[in-house]
């Protein structure tokens, strides 16, 4: 075969292969999260990158220029460092999920993202102006004895607050069940057609909107905004990023497009497992706050004020900026 042939019949293969080590090989772990990349797909690379050292070993053979040859050579050597470089140790790797990873995923599923704040807000804030208004309505989310139960704990009196005389460590790990079986729930409803985490989050916005309604109309509104001023940011940010991705899944299950239902639920599931992953260390963050230092009821309003400012900034600028550079979206 002639060189001009060899070229016209290969040369949109090359093109491809150098576009995607142009765009993807440098960043890999962002590059998976661009769900709007319609090069040559990342499972695709190893048979491309075969079959252009078959045909830089044809190139040779038949004694093809040297400009053609040094081409193709450059790309093997591109393509050989991205298939054979050695893996990150696994300290980094999980450095660099929660750093960048994590909040790429989050901004990629933004719609779903969005959804999931504002079927959480609505009823949050909806229950706590109603409470507001007609203080009784508290008792269609809590029995008398829970209200009561619930005043004990945000009494101005106590030493600590949001809980009764419970030690740090043993709040700690009833902190870590009950935060991540929450998100770790709410995700797996989505594959009841997405109505679970629907659900999941008006619930508990009812609920969050009712307490807080009632202890702010209550008088124990002050002790009770000093106590979740510090682990807010991560908790409630875990449980709108949860119900996303249970959105996510659910949207995957009732409109999977061109792909097969099955295969969509996999791809659903897959990136919703590596959200969790994320959700887990926002929640385990959540309760290591909330044990330790939310329930310090010493510590001067001013200073849980604003050492929540601070986190919830951290929190927001981590989900916006992580893992961006120059050229990401």
């Amino acid at each position: 075969m002639r060189q001009e042939h060899f070229i016209v019949r290969h040369e949109a293969e090359w093109l491809a292969f150098e576009q995607w080590l142009d765009a993807r090989a440098t960043r890999p772990r962002r590059a998976r999260a661009d769900r709007g990349w319609r090069g040559l797909a990342d499972e695709d690379l190893p048979g491309a990158y075969r079959r252009l050292c078959q045909q830089l070993g044809l190139a040779r053979r038949r004694g093809y220029s040297p400009q053609l040859v040094a081409r193709l050579q450059e790309l093997m050597q591109r393509g050989h460092a991205v298939m054979y470089r050695p893996p990150l140790p696994r300290w980094r790797r999980a450095f660099e999920f929660l750093l960048a990873d994590m909040p790429r995923l989050v901004r990629a599923e933004s719609g779903v993202m969005w959804a999931s704040l504002i079927l959480f807000a609505i009823p949050l804030v909806a229950s706590f102006v109603a409470v507001q208004l007609k203080p009784e309505l508290i008792h269609t989310l809590m029995s008398t004895q829970q209200v009561a139960e619930l005043e004990a704990m945000y009494d101005t009196a106590s030493s600590t607050l949001g809980r009764k005389a419970e030690s740090d460590l043993m709040m700690f790990g009833f902190y870590i069940f009950n935060n991540i079986g929450i998100g770790l729930r709410t995700f797996a409803s989505g594959l009841l057609a997405g109505l679970g985490p629907a659900l999941a989050l008006a619930f508990n916005g009812f609920m969050i909107g009712g307490v807080a309604g009632h202890l702010q109309g209550s008088g124990h509104g002050e002790p009770f905004w000093r106590f979740v001023a510090g682990h807010s940011a991560f908790e409630l940010s875990a449980i709108v990023i949860a119900g996303g991705a249970g959105l996510r899944l659910g949207l995957d299950l009732i409109a999977p497009g061109r792909r097969r239902r099955v295969d969509a639920l996999i791809e659903g599931g897959r990136r919703g497992a590596w959200l969790c992953l994320g959700v887990f260390a926002m929640l385990l963050a959540a309760a290591f706050i909330e044990a330790f230092w939310s329930s310090i009821g010493w510590i001067p309003a001013l200073v849980k004020y604003s050492v929540g400012g601070a986190l919830w900034a951290l929190v927001l600028a981590w989900l916006w900026f992580g893992g961006r550079d120059r050229h990401a979206p």
